[in-house]
């Protein structure tokens, strides 16, 4: 893809992404994620928000990237843990405006960006954290707990589930994108963590394996 393409083309070139992997998105959404892309390019600058500074990989390996697990998330309320840049929390907001949307990250240039394109965008669905995932306490709209857990780029599959695992509403279940099929990591998940899917994700232009790992609490076993 030319480093040169016109916004006309890059959101052209969203549309067809999104087509390719069965993700419903509209030409105002395309636009709006185009205008997140803009926001992390100059924040990116001063803040150090992604290692991915090249505009047409940012497209394919942010944007499309983030959007490739829409297919296979279920309605609910939704918590991204080490959002950093927004990813893929700020993708689902834009494409989800029906979804309550928690992103959470310790470092606090990073959450100051996801409050600033939060509000520059009009993210009324989206809500920006700066603590610990271990010792937030969320508000009591969602102390029953989050319906989905995300996390991109994260820490390894139990640490993240060690360390939600409270956060996690009943019936809930953790959506862990990861590059290559996670079979160490997987090994090392706690007994009353099951996997219950690990779906493989195609990212147009992307050129490298993806997968979703959904887990879920295990059922106990009966005596």
């Amino acid at each position: 893809m030319s480093a040169a393409k016109s916004r006309g083309d890059e959101q052209a070139y969203l549309l067809a992404g999104a087509a390719a992997m069965g993700v419903p998105l509209n030409e105002a959404q395309a636009g709006k994620l185009l205008d997140y892309l803009d926001l992390l390019q100059k924040w990116n600058k001063a803040y150090n928000l992604t290692a991915v500074r090249e505009r047409p990989a940012m497209l394919t390996q942010h944007l499309l990237d983030s959007l490739s697990i829409v297919p296979h998330l279920p309605p609910g309320d939704l918590l991204d843990v080490g959002s950093g840049g927004g990813l893929p929390g700020i993708p689902l907001a834009i494409l989800q405006p029906e979804r309550s949307i928690t992103l959470i990250d310790t470092v606090g240039k990073k959450v100051a960006f996801l409050k600033q394109a939060t509000m520059t965008l009009g993210l009324k669905n989206l809500t920006a954290v700066s603590d610990r995932i271990e010792s937030w306490v969320p508000p009591e709209k969602q102390a029953a707990g989050f319906a989905l857990i995300t996390a991109r780029a994260y820490a390894t599959l139990s640490t993240l589930v060690g360390q939600t695992q409270r956060l996690l509403a009943e019936n809930g279940g953790w959506y862990a994108m990861k590059g290559v099929f996670p079979d160490a990591e997987m090994a090392e998940l706690p007994p009353d963590v099951a996997v219950q899917a690990v779906i493989p994700l195609q990212v147009p232009d992307l050129g490298a394996e993806r997968h979703l790992v959904l887990m879920v609490p295990a059922a106990p076993k009966s005596s």
